[in-house]
């Protein structure tokens, strides 16, 4: 079951939206509120997998209560449901997974359920070989903890990823967090092997296994050897098709 979380401050739009949901299967509403410092200690504490998120409530921002939310968990979908159309470039600057304009009607969120329930049985988008240059500059990595410093062969790096307001450089074998921000070990790293394809994440082009469809506009990258994946934004696809076709 996908565990949702509703914030909107219309308990009119809260019941709609629960009927919904909770009719089409596959997903269980485990908490709402009607406020936005509400929702992130709910969210801290229930974890979803969808938040349904008004924009304006009491004065203030939804997509800044999304960006907190994102930068906590990456894979969240967000998905918006607003009467505010103009936000919707900005909302999708920040990854949301789709952007429901008020009124809405029933059809138009069983389409995005249906969208998220889909996404794991969907056929690879597109899938990268491996790359053949070598690398360049530095083989190793160190990584500073808060009493140890290690080193981590950056052959062996396969992912690293911003979570729970750390830094995570996943390897094949092993994981290591750091409080190094990601700009300065994408800095450390050689751009034509890493890339930065999302802004909570850092993949080795050379151990892509598989592209796929995940939300509006952005796109869940496996790996061949670790079972993290990660996120790509529409223009680092782009980039991709570009360098590997």
């Amino acid at each position: 079951m996908n565990k949702v979380m509703l914030v909107e401050d219309e308990k009119g739009i809260r019941l709609l939206l629960r009927k919904i949901i909770e009719k089409h299967g596959g997903f269980e509403i485990v908490g709402e509120c009607g406020s936005f410092s509400e929702a992130v200690v709910q969210f801290g504490r229930l974890k979803p997998d969808v938040v349904f998120m008004d924009i304006g409530i009491q004065g203030e921002n939804g997509i800044e209560c999304a960006r907190i939310m994102t930068d906590l968990a990456p894979k969240t979908r967000i998905v918006f449901a607003t009467a505010h159309a103009e936000f919707m470039p900005e909302a999708f600057e920040l990854y949301a997974f789709d952007y429901l304009v008020k009124p809405f009607d029933v059809a138009r969120v069983e389409k995005t359920l249906d969208r998220i329930l889909s996404q794991r049985q969907a056929a690879p988008a597109a899938e990268a070989d491996r790359v053949s240059r070598s690398e360049k500059g530095r083989s190793r990595l160190l990584v500073k903890g808060r009493e140890n410093m290690c080193f981590v062969d950056i052959a062996d790096i396969r992912l690293i990823q911003r979570e729970n307001n750390a830094t995570v450089i996943y390897t094949v074998q092993d994981s290591f967090v750091t409080s190094a921000s990601m700009g300065d070990i994408e800095a450390k790293l050689d751009p034509e092997l890493f890339m930065r394809s999302h802004k909570s994440y850092i993949i080795n082009l050379q151990k892509i296994r598989t592209i796929e469809p995940y939300g509006r506009w952005t796109y869940l990258v496996t790996f061949q050897d670790i079972r993290q994946d990660a996120l790509m934004t529409q223009e680092k696809y782009e980039e991709v098709k570009r360098r590997f076709l």
